[in-house]
């Protein structure tokens, strides 16, 4: 049988390759056992979705039936849900953990399985590496004999409606009527995944962009990049009213924004909006939590009102857990899931893109106007990131190589600092950076890089990708 491993977010396989009925009935067995050992002192529950991936609500209920089977309630979505969703319903129903269904920002190809603890967020690494342990190899529990009828009659498996549930939470955080009646114009894209509904349901007035369910995702990943946004920021500027645009990846828990020029907004850029409006807007203060490779300008802005900055290593998992133990104003990773105060410790990309818009319509400023406060105090910056491909050998050099201390510079900039948290960071002067991290998974090299304008940013990567194969090759 397949070796199922959880990786930073939860086991992602090949729909009918690893990504099987089996392998999702051994992974719940898995689970369940972890949960029955963790919950003696109450009945175990767990809220269980699925997005809009091929095969979501038979896989959801495969896992529902294991569940149920090993005696622990089920709280079961009735029709695709955004990852924010199962983790709201945790925590509204007080139930002991969540399982997603959902490969979030990959390819259509793939589907997964997230797990999220009792406070919504995911699971740390010890208690995933806990499951592992307890995985069946082989299933000794027959499908064929679990009967979904059955544990429903017995409200072992319980239907809910968890996209109401999060809606009503909305609306009881947001002023939505001041929202859609002021003079902005917004515009949506939910990339064909699960939050395709939630935005007309909230702000009717909202033009819309891929909110249908195609199992393709129109032959795109659904992961928030500029890259895969080409159509959505074209739309925005052909409208030419449009002021905002908001997408989010397949289970909604990421975000990218555009303005009303079609100019792609990155994560980067919507930490420091956050943090700009809650604190000094707001109110609001609290620690910010990043990611080891998000902007420097995070640290510029929250020395500017006297905001602790904690970085930590890649993962929302690693910021949650801060969360749960500490005031948290921002918690945001690079690769777009963040969480804020107030809301709860899990990456919701709905939420976050509300908050601007919010943010808009409370000031009357655009999100260009917004973006200028914020560089009044920080700078301008730019940030670009790339893959390498390479052999395992050579990662293998590479890594050897930036832990020695070998790369003293980078084309004709010089490395003044290095930090080595989650990968290398290279500092190559007050605004400019050049990040190595070795992917864990696949044979590639990710290369990170900031600096004052995307040109240059550009060219230092170019600087990195050839020292990196030079070193390689000697």
């Amino acid at each position: 049988m397949d070796n199922i491993r959880f990786g930073t977010d939860g086991w992602r396989s090949v729909i009918a390759d690893g990504f099987t009925v089996g392998n999702v009935a051994r992974i719940s067995r898995g689970t369940a056992r972890w949960l029955v050992n963790q919950e003696k002192e109450r009945d175990a529950s767990v809220v269980i979705g699925y997005d809009t991936r091929f095969g979501g609500k038979m896989f959801a209920e495969t896992a529902a039936k294991i569940f149920a089977h090993s005696g622990i309630r089920v709280y079961l979505a009735d029709r695709f849900v955004t990852t924010p969703m199962v983790s709201y319903g945790v925590i509204k129903r007080n139930a002991s953990m969540g399982v997603v269904i959902t490969a979030s920002h990959n390819s259509y190809h793939y589907n997964g399985f997230k797990v999220k603890g009792p406070y919504g967020g995911p699971l740390p690494d010890q208690d995933t590496r806990t499951i592992e342990t307890l995985i069946p190899e082989l299933n000794e529990i027959h499908l064929e004999s679990l009967h979904f009828e059955e544990y429903l009659d017995r409200k072992m498996i319980i239907p809910v409606n968890l996209e109401d549930d999060y809606i009503e939470h909305v609306r009881k955080n947001f002023d939505l009527k001041v929202i859609g009646n002021s003079r902005f114009v917004f515009a949506y894209d939910a990339m064909y995944g699960a939050g395709q509904r939630v935005i007309s349901r909230l702000l009717p007035g909202v033009h819309l962009v891929n909110c249908n369910q195609d199992y393709s995702f129109g032959g795109i990943p659904p992961e928030p990049l500029d890259r895969n946004l080409k159509n959505f920021a074209s739309y925005i500027r052909k409208n030419g009213k449009i002021d905002s645009g908001l997408a989010v990846d397949g289970d909604a828990d990421r975000i990218a924004m555009y303005d009303g020029f079609g100019n792609y907004v990155d994560s980067h850029n919507i930490m420091l909006l956050l943090i700009h409006y809650l604190h000094k807007y707001k109110g609001y203060t609290g620690k910010v939590v990043t990611g080891f490779s998000s902007t420097s300008k995070i640290e510029k802005l929250c020395a500017h009102y006297g905001l602790e900055v904690q970085r930590v290593k890649i993962g929302f998992k690693e910021i949650c857990s801060v969360m749960l133990n500490e005031k948290v104003l921002v918690g945001g990773e690079e690769s777009g899931g963040i969480g804020v105060i107030s809301h709860m410790p899990e990456r919701d990309g709905i939420w976050m893109g509300l908050l601007i818009w919010q943010f808009m319509v409370e000031t009357g400023k655009s999100v260009s106007e917004l973006m200028d406060e914020v560089y009044a105090i920080t700078g301008k910056f730019a940030f670009e990131r790339t893959a390498l491909k390479i052999e395992k050998k050579a990662k293998v050099i590479i890594a050897e190589k930036c832990r020695n201390g070998q790369f003293s510079h980078f084309g004709k900039r010089s490395v003044q600092r290095t930090e080595d948290l989650d990968g290398y960071k290279f500092f190559l002067g007050e605004d400019e950076w050049v990040m190595i991290r070795a992917s864990g998974t696949e044979p590639v090299l990710r290369t990170y890089a900031e600096s004052t304008d995307r040109e240059t940013a550009l060219e230092i990567l170019r600087d990195a990708e050839k020292a990196i194969m030079d070193a390689a090759a000697n």
